[in-house]
């Protein structure tokens, strides 16, 4: 093809596969197989990647992420994004439908939405294109995340029309993909997120946009902000609008006349919530009418038309049959209270982590007792208290063991520590836990290795620790005739096996499960040092001289590679071939833009923006998402759209990218 037919192609493409995407993530009506679907994003890829000038802003690629950032700018918004006040009972209101009534002295609608349960962001289209995406912040000022919202399926990268508009949303993880991300991190011995909403702000602030990427983050769109050459005169009108353009809407949207309607439907989904996919805390009330609303205004912190309606947390009794324990992957040996099975918030609950000794005391735990649960966020089981008053004497103490459950080994707890640990390091609850660590998808990437599988295994003695995963192509026989393993799938397992020895060293780094050490340090690790052996021999001091490793992430460093078992076992996993080396990238020591800071608009015809953006930042300088007097220089490329007549307002220099490239000496 020549230019003009890729050109057209890249373009049909992105269309395509944007339209696709849309159906599948906002309709939930799939036109095309997963396979189809990936041959077109496939084709896309390979275009973008022969010719990165023709890539377009509204790509389907960058669904996958893969911008890391240093830190967060700061945005300042547009118009203040004001929190609600909240009620709480039906008193309140019928306060509140008194107030309205009283302040504009007219009949009024209210709309009620439901009050998901997540973290608020605010998306910026111009010319039809998200152009920036942004917390919330303290309502003046936030942090901008657009390229981990960028991530986010349901987030449209272009809408129907060219229009510029800023709207609301509310990014949440649905309770089914929260609990299945909470499985995976406690399998790996890795902190589980408290609720639904601390999973989704902590994804959402990963200066790595693959790991964004990587977590299910979905967004309801439920507020207009602002919107240039149209007017609605109702939020249910400027709702359907926002659904016509492609985005996903707050769902269950109900019109209410009366004071009395309102406390019905707040009745209805005090008890409804549970059957909801997604965690709600509350219901949403707002006056319908926009002219009406501009009426009312605002106070300092909150609109005087609308308010949040909080659910009290439901809480029920039950009576704890048995503590029993599960010993983790670093020796942790976890309490776990088993209950007699009673629905709570739309799920039956018969297990709950008691976490550790101190808690147990705390709450004075025994076995036997009835207790008061609830769920933290409405999704994790937690004891709340202990109800003395039904104790019959019959009630038996728990104390932690002086032994692990599983090797028998001496359990200990150290000074200064809440946990009880194994001691013995070839414990076998250990080595699984490590091994599932070891092979999951944040770490070695080895897909058919799930704990299922890797249980087989260990049970089977064909693997006893991860250097043994790389010499099953040795026994492709014996693992065709074994339970679960078809010879295609043995197939697939080896293949992935073989592709992850090629993984870069931050994998490696992480997958060897290191106290303290999670991804981001391992990246950092990986960065700082040209293979794995240099990390091992580094001394307090050079590794505290790597921004963000603490004194006590290099004293678990050691500490590790100070257990020869640990050395024997990274030997033979280079011996195998895995890679232990760094892919360093070249530092550019120059600082042409040192102080500067730029703002990138338009279409580059031989720079992406994130090349553009890594070589302003290469040279000392900072690229800034909307124009201001404190910008420098904007770096115009074609289609070049209201930054640039905002900059020439203000007498910003305009740099073209011939004079760009010049500077920097490309």
């Amino acid at each position: 093809m020549n230019e003009k037919e890729v050109r057209q192609r890249v373009e049909q493409l992105t269309r395509e596969i944007n339209m696709h995407n849309y159906n599948y993530n906002v309709l939930d009506n799939p036109q095309i197989s997963d396979y189809e679907f990936d041959q077109l994003m496939k084709e896309l890829v390979g275009l973008e990647q022969s010719h990165p000038e023709l890539k377009l802003p509204d790509s389907p690629t960058q669904r996958v992420g893969g911008e890391v950032l240093k830190g967060f700018q700061e945005v300042l918004h547009k118009t203040p994004k004001l929190s609600l006040g909240n009620v709480f009972d039906e008193n309140d209101i019928i306060d509140f439908d008194n107030r309205i009534r009283k302040a504009i002295n007219q009949e009024v609608e209210y709309v009620i939405e439901l009050k998901i349960d997540g973290l608020t962001v605010v998306l910026n289209y111009e010319d039809g294109k998200l152009v920036q995406g942004a917390t919330r912040g303290d309502g003046v000022r936030g942090e901008e995340i657009t390229a981990n919202l960028k991530t986010i399926k349901t987030i449209p990268l272009s809408l129907q029309e060219h229009v510029d508009l800023e709207v609301r949303g509310e990014v949440y993880i649905s309770k089914k993909a929260f609990e299945a991300l909470n499985e995976r991190r406690e399998e790996m011995e890795e902190q589980v997120f408290a609720n639904p909403r601390n999973a989704a702000a902590g994804s959402l602030r990963q200066l790595d946009s693959k790991l964004t990427a990587e977590r299910p983050l979905d967004i309801f769109v439920f507020n207009l902000e602002t919107i240039e050459d149209k007017e609605f005169s109702t939020h249910v009108e400027s709702l359907e609008y926002l659904k016509e353009q492609g985005f996903k809407v707050s769902p269950f949207l109900q019109t209410c006349k009366s004071a009395a309607e309102l406390i019905e439907q707040c009745k209805l989904w005090a008890d409804k919530r549970g059957e909801l996919g997604f965690e709600i805390d509350g219901l949403v009330i707002k006056v319908n009418n926009l002219e009406q609303r501009e009426l009312l205004g605002n106070t300092s912190k909150s609109p005087r038309w609308a308010v949040a309606y909080k659910f009290p947390p439901e809480k029920k009794r039950t009576k704890v049959r048995d503590i029993v324990l599960q010993v983790g992957r670093t020796g942790a040996i976890t309490p776990t209270a088993e209950f007699e099975p009673v629905r709570l918030a739309g799920s039956v609950i018969s297990r709950a982590t008691l976490h550790n000794e101190d808690f147990i005391k705390e709450k004075d735990i025994r076995i036997g007792d009835t207790v008061v649960i609830q769920k933290a966020g409405d999704v994790i089981p937690e004891v709340v208290e202990v109800v003395m008053d039904n104790r019959d004497g019959s009630e038996k103490a728990f104390t932690m063991p002086k032994q692990c459950p599983v090797c028998g080994s001496e359990a200990v707890r150290e000074q200064g520590e809440a946990a009880t640990k194994c001691i013995n390091m070839s414990c076998p609850a250990q080595i699984k836990r490590s091994l599932f660590h070891f092979v999951s998808r944040d770490a070695m990437n080895i897909d058919g290795m799930g704990p299922q599988i890797i249980t087989l295994l260990m049970d089977k003695g064909f693997v006893k620790d991860a250097a043994d995963i790389y010499t099953l192509e040795n026994k492709v026989d014996e693992l065709i005739g074994l339970e679960r393993m078809g010879e295609k799938s043995v197939q697939n397992m080896l293949a992935a096996i073989e592709a992850s020895k090629q993984n870069p060293l931050e994998r490696l780094v992480f997958a060897l499960g290191i106290k303290m050490i999670g991804q981001r340090a391992a990246k950092l690790l990986a960065e700082s040092f040209d293979d794995i052996y240099e990390i091992t021999k580094a001394n307090l001091e050079r590794l505290t001289q790597i921004p963000e490793i603490g004194e006590k992430m290099a004293q678990s460093l050691m500490k590790f590679f100070e257990q020869s078992q640990n050395m024997q076992l990274i030997q033979r996993l280079e011996e195998l071939g895995v890679n232990i080396k760094s892919i360093k990238k070249n530092i550019v020591e120059k600082e042409q833009f040192k102080g500067k800071t730029f703002v990138l608009t338009g279409s580059l015809s031989s720079l992406t923006r994130d090349e553009a953006k890594e070589i302003i930042e290469g040279f000392g300088g900072k690229v800034s998402s909307s124009v201001s007097k404190k910008t420098d220089f904007v770096l115009a490329g074609e289609e070049a759209g209201s930054k640039l007549v905002k900059a020439q307002e203000l007498g910003i220099e305009i740099v073209d990218e011939e004079t760009f490239k010049g500077w920097a000496a490309l």
